[in-house]
């Protein structure tokens, strides 16, 4: 089967997940006060940190690393390396991944909004985790990444 338009969708967003994640969680682990983003030390009064440091770092991991890595899943449809955090048998385990990307983001901006000040950028991700489901979900996605 010939490569859906909409996986390239999904790739574009999984990316841009990527992208804003390397930048602040690299700021982030720079300047862990938060100055390089213009974060508020203050913000961090209801949560267990006391430094951006360690959201830095999972920032960076979460929502940097791990979409990069399911673009790699889904671009090259490998089936050895995760399958077994896959859920889904009938599924190459990038795919499964992709649906991942997009519930972990949300989740990390649920969290976010309960521990820190709203700002614009958070609705954009929230969106853009949204956004992942919705593509990773998508009927000729989904036939795509099936395993025969």
């Amino acid at each position: 089967m010939k490569r859906p338009f909409e996986t390239w969708i999904l790739y574009l967003l999984l990316a841009l997940l990527a992208i804003n994640a390397f930048y602040g969680g690299i700021s982030l682990i720079l300047a862990p006060d938060g100055s390089l983003l213009g974060m508020q030390p203050s913000w961090l009064e209801k949560s267990p940190f006391t430094s951006y440091l360690i959201p830095g770092l999972l920032l960076l991991l979460m929502n940097g690393i791990f979409p990069l890595l399911t673009i790699y899943g889904l671009i090259t449809k490998n089936r050895k390396w995760f399958g077994w955090l896959n859920v889904y048998s009938n599924k190459y385990w990038g795919w499964t991944f992709s649906v991942y990307c997009g519930i972990t983001t949300n989740i990390w901006i649920i969290v976010q909004q309960l521990m820190a000040e709203y700002f614009i950028l958070q609705t954009i991700i929230a969106a853009v985790g949204l956004l992942i489901i919705i593509a990773s979900l998508l009927p000729r996605v989904m036939r795509y990444y099936s395993i025969s």
